[in-house]
């Protein structure tokens, strides 16, 4: 199935997960179109400064795959930093939160996929 970019819902979220500024989420197929047990297929842009606050994903995996930017992330209360062509997988109950920490949109896909 094809979904142009015209067609695909974006939603701006102040304060994500308790986060800074605002986020702004372009849902590449929303979870009811999907047949596999997927909670989000998006993409994130988060501007300079932004961020997603910490929150668990508990009976679930996310994957983040770095497009564009540089940001730091907590990745089960450790510190990384990351760039593009980056993936971070974040699951079995452990915690993450993502900052943009460069001058540019942090551009990061993420898909969730419940157990």
């Amino acid at each position: 199935m094809l979904k142009k970019k015209s067609d695909q819902e974006t939603e701006a979220r102040k304060d994500m997960r308790g986060g800074k500024g605002q986020v702004f989420v372009r849902h590449y197929f929303k979870a009811d179109e999907i047949h596999a047990r997927t909670r989000l297929c998006a993409e994130l842009r988060i501007p300079p400064g932004a961020s997603v606050g910490e929150h668990a994903h508990t009976d679930e995996d996310e994957i983040f795959i770095i497009q564009k930017g540089r940001g730091r992330m907590m990745d089960n209360q450790k510190e990384i930093i990351v760039e593009e062509g980056d993936a971070v997988l974040t699951g079995q109950g452990g915690t993450h939160t993502i900052e943009n920490i460069g001058e540019e949109d942090l551009v990061v896909t993420a898909v969730i996929m419940k157990y």
